[in-house]
């Protein structure tokens, strides 16, 4: 672990849960002259990289932006292709993830997927449940927005219900009622391929982490290009409002 960040010149202070908005694919194929799938394929095989990387590195908890509410307006072609891709990386990777003791967690609405993809989601849940290692979160048909609903909903009915008083609400509460619920604080969030938002992306858990964008596309975005990434975070000086 210390040997990586030695080997960029790291300090032991690494971000511990780093989120990171994938973006670029469609754009690094079009300009190989390459189908857009072809894109999310290569998008494909850094993430196996990226993933050995953050333990490496010692990051404890990885938030993958994989698939967004949003990104339902696309092709139907493309949508099928990316669940596709899902199926396939979870039936060739799950085991090596899970001997290197990798967590996955599912964050977002997934019963709009189709079937083979809920299910091999819901086996890489249950197959590394018990590892303590790196905590891999997968945010799939995940907007920050309907997150937001969907906790104030919960809250309303306890309320309504009477399991709860209106005073009773404060931050942990409403932090606790989100997917992310147990995760660390998120100290860190990259975006590659040159945009610079967040796309409805952990949007309230973001409110004090590190805004880092890069304009390499996701399938370029490597072991040194991540590590470019930690240490511009590094020099920051994080001050949470104080002086």
């Amino acid at each position: 672990m210390s040997g990586l960040r030695e080997k960029y010149g790291l300090s032991a202070d690494m971000p511990c849960h780093v989120a990171i908005i994938m973006d670029g694919n469609g754009r690094w194929a079009k300009r190989r002259g390459l189908p857009r799938a072809a894109g999310h394929r290569a998008g494909m095989e850094a993430l196996r990289a990226l993933i050995e990387s953050s333990s490496q590195f010692g990051v404890a908890a990885l938030t993958l932006y994989a698939f967004s509410t949003e990104n339902w307006k696309r092709p139907q072609s493309e949508v099928s292709a990316l669940f596709e891709l899902l199926v396939e990386y979870f039936a060739r990777e799950i085991d090596e993830l899970h001997a290197n003791g990798v967590r996955i967690r599912v964050i977002g609405d997934v019963l709009p997927l189709p079937e083979r993809s809920r299910e091999a989601l819901a086996l890489a849940e249950t197959k590394t449940d018990k590892n303590s290692g790196l905590m891999l979160n997968l945010a799939i048909n995940y907007g920050s927005r309907a997150e937001l609903v969907r906790a104030m909903r919960s809250i309303a009915a306890d309320v309504e219900g009477g399991a709860l008083c209106p005073g009773d609400i404060d931050d942990d509460l409403l932090a606790g009622r989100l997917y992310t619920a147990g995760l660390p604080e998120l100290d860190l969030v990259i975006r590659t391929a040159g945009e610079q938002r967040l796309s409805n992306f952990l949007l309230y858990q973001a409110a004090y982490a590190e805004l880092i964008f890069t304009d390499t596309y996701f399938p370029d975005f490597g072991e040194e290009e991540y590590a470019k990434c930690i240490a511009e975070y590094q020099r920051r000086n994080r001050r949470y409002g104080g002086l």
